[in-house]
């Protein structure tokens, strides 16, 4: 028996990968809006990051977040990516609005 190897992705300098945390059901009155009707949610998890932003005079700036935080972001922050048929987000730190919980 062999196993399925799960692809890994390690982003570069300044920026992070992001899964998109999923939002419940979302109801109207009796009315029930289709998954296709609705809006992605601004709230991910990071599963990975860069090492640092890399300044002119090339010192490495750490990122202020990690692995395993909760954050918000913009609409249409990041270029959405499949990696083992799991849908993902790769944005930059900039773009992160902020990080709940914290």
């Amino acid at each position: 028996m062999t196993q399925a190897m799960k692809t890994t992705l390690r982003p570069l300098h300044d920026r992070i990968l992001v899964k998109r945390l999923e939002e419940g059901e979302v109801r109207r009155g009796s009315i029930v809006i289709p998954d296709t009707a609705k809006e992605k949610p601004q709230e991910g998890e990071i599963v990975a990051v860069g090492a640092g932003k890399l300044t002119d005079d090339g010192k490495k700036i750490p990122l202020a977040v990690k692995a395993g935080d909760r954050i918000l972001f913009g609409k249409y922050s990041g270029s959405e990516i499949t990696l083992d048929s799991e849908e993902y987000l790769i944005m930059k730190e900039e773009d992160v609005l902020g990080v709940v919980g914290a």
